[in-house]
């Protein structure tokens, strides 16, 4: 599969503007929360680029390759604190936006583990993957070949 382009060279305003959300989420959410949210909406996107180089940060920084594996099937793993679970279903539900947008359930779930403040910065880091997510699929941007 071939890049269509580099968005980031085409529209960097626009890039910037998506990059400032990054570094507001990437400090203000725990950095394990974050790899596993980043990890959790680039699987269900499909987004190659994004599950490649956030696994590699993850890794660098100790997350265990355990758990960065399980995070595909993290309901049935036992590796994840009910506040990281609340995180992942609150993620799952947030990408996968339907017509009747994130449930009482999971809300209320990831209200009981996060303060309103950690909640609003958890919706912004799932919402900024997800616009990621997006620019790379679309494009067709490929992982590096080497590491």
């Amino acid at each position: 599969m071939e890049q269509r382009m580099d968005a980031a060279a085409v529209a960097p305003e626009g890039y910037r503007a998506v990059f400032g959300l990054e570094t507001y989420a990437r400090g203000n959410v725990d950095s394990t929360l974050y790899h596993l949210i980043k990890l959790r909406a680039s699987v269900l996107n499909g987004c190659a680029y994004c599950v490649d180089m956030h696994t590699r940060d993850a890794v660098a920084e100790g997350e265990s390759s355990r758990r960065l594996f399980a995070v595909s099937a993290w309901r049935e793993a036992p590796f994840f604190t009910e506040p990281e679970r609340a995180a992942l279903a609150l993620t799952d539900e947030v990408t996968r936006l339907g017509e009747h947008g994130v449930s009482d359930e999971v809300w209320d779930t990831a209200a009981k583990h996060y303060t309103e403040r950690e909640l609003a910065d958890l919706l912004i880091a799932i919402a900024t993957i997800n616009v990621w997510n997006r620019i790379a699929v679309a494009t067709r941007k490929q992982p590096p070949a080497q590491v």
